[in-house]
């Protein structure tokens, strides 16, 4: 995933502070993704979930809502209408910049704000929300007990998530002003509405409220264990992966992948972790190391993916030589599993010191063949082209980017 931060101006003039996640390989769709409630878009779910859309394609924008994180204005001069106001704002940079946004997700109120934006932003055609209130005016709870303060003096020092936001008597107002039933059953756009069955801030019944507004093509997913926040780490990433999964069915076909372009790959790892983005001939994949070693386990090692292009290329070369000799090979399967022996170990090594690598490979093969065709695909094997690669002399050279 590369991160740009971004800036674009609202419609009150005030500069919203934004990331823009973009795939490592080419870019298939356009999200915008609206935080929840006093949160930014630095909170670590939306991190999480941006990270898996992009793995599948999609870039996010996701950004500061108006006196939040690092965007300009006042929080205390906000309101429901300002947020749905920033969305518009956020949505007509991307179309102006980049692409217009195919998917709209938000995260508690932002998912609220979402469905309210959703008729001004045409070129969305899928939805989600995830937590989301079924109406803005649940946010009132979160404020009970200031009320009679707000009402008496015009505002109060109300606290929010551990950080105290002055909350006035036009917040209060707006919340009241928006029919969010209309706006759902007017929705005309896929919906998918994620929730948490266990969510002790928006209780799942406003899940079920949003599923019987909404009109088909509409979709609801249960986040299990998951909290409010979606602050464990396997939650929110299921979240993102489920939301990719989901959105795909809605957007534009993809293009075939375009021939000529498998000479290069690309690699991003991330100072945090071992999870590391690809590129590879333009198709995104991930690289990982066990948690054991440190990492995450969300993806096949270095030497995974090494030994994987020993047996695709072994299984593709079979299959050539099989089809060019007409024999009844149905299938070939390959087995290639990677490990490190000790020269002294390795009866047929010239190197007599250190390391060797070694690489084990299994056969199996599915067809009428003759104990003479199989010995002959088991020569044919080892020409192949990684094969030969690995057995070859191999320079590598590595220079600084222009």
């Amino acid at each position: 995933m590369q991160t740009i931060k971004v800036s674009f101006t609202n419609s009150e003039g005030h500069a919203l502070s934004g990331l823009l996640d973009k795939p490592v390989g080419p870019t298939r769709a356009h999200a915008l993704f609206a935080h929840c409630f006093t949160c930014s878009k630095n909170l670590k779910a939306a991190s999480n979930i941006s990270r898996s859309l992009t793995a599948a394609g999609i870039a996010v924008l996701r950004f500061d809502f108006t006196g939040l994180g690092q965007s300009e204005g006042d929080f205390a001069e906000t309101n429901f209408s300002i947020n749905v106001g920033d969305l518009i704002s956020a949505a007509r940079y991307l179309e102006k910049e980049h692409a217009a946004p195919a998917i709209l997700l938000g995260h508690s109120l932002g998912g609220t704000a979402v469905l309210k934006a959703a008729a001004d932003i045409p070129s969305a055609l899928a939805v989600a929300t995830i937590g989301s209130p079924s109406a803005p005016v649940h946010v009132k709870h979160l404020l009970a007990d200031a009320h009679q303060e707000i009402e008496e003096r015009g505002e109060a020092l109300v606290d929010l998530g551990g950080r105290p936001f002055t909350v006035r008597r036009q917040f209060l107002e707006d919340l009241e002003q928006h029919d969010l039933p209309a706006c759902v059953s007017g929705l005309r756009k896929a919906l998918l509405v994620m929730h948490a069955p266990l969510d002790d801030t928006v209780n799942i019944a406003c899940a079920s409220e949003l599923f019987q507004y909404a009109k088909h093509p509409k979709s609801f997913l249960s986040l299990d264990k998951a909290d409010h926040l979606l602050s464990g780490e396997e939650d929110s990433r299921y979240a993102g992966r489920a939301l990719a999964a989901w959105a795909s069915r809605y957007l534009p076909a993809e293009e075939d992948h375009p021939t000529g372009a498998a000479d290069e790959v690309l690699a991003t790892t991330e100072l945090d972790s071992f999870r590391t983005e690809m590129s590879v001939a333009s198709f995104p994949m991930i690289a990982d190391e066990p948690k054991s070693y440190g990492g995450t386990n969300l993806g096949p090692t270095p030497y995974d993916l090494l030994s994987a292009a020993l047996a695709s290329c072994t299984t593709m070369t079979l299959r050539m030589y099989a089809r060019h000799k007409k024999l009844d090979l149905k299938s070939a399967s390959v087995r290639v599993k990677h490990n490190k022996i000790h020269a002294t170990d390795c009866g047929d090594c010239e190197t007599s010191e250190g390391k060797v690598d070694r690489f084990e490979r299994v056969l199996s093969f599915d067809g009428e063949l003759s104990d003479e065709q199989q010995q002959r695909l088991l020569e044919i094997a080892d020409r192949c082209p990684v094969h030969r690669t690995l057995h070859s002399e191999v320079k590598i050279r590595t220079r600084l980017a222009d």
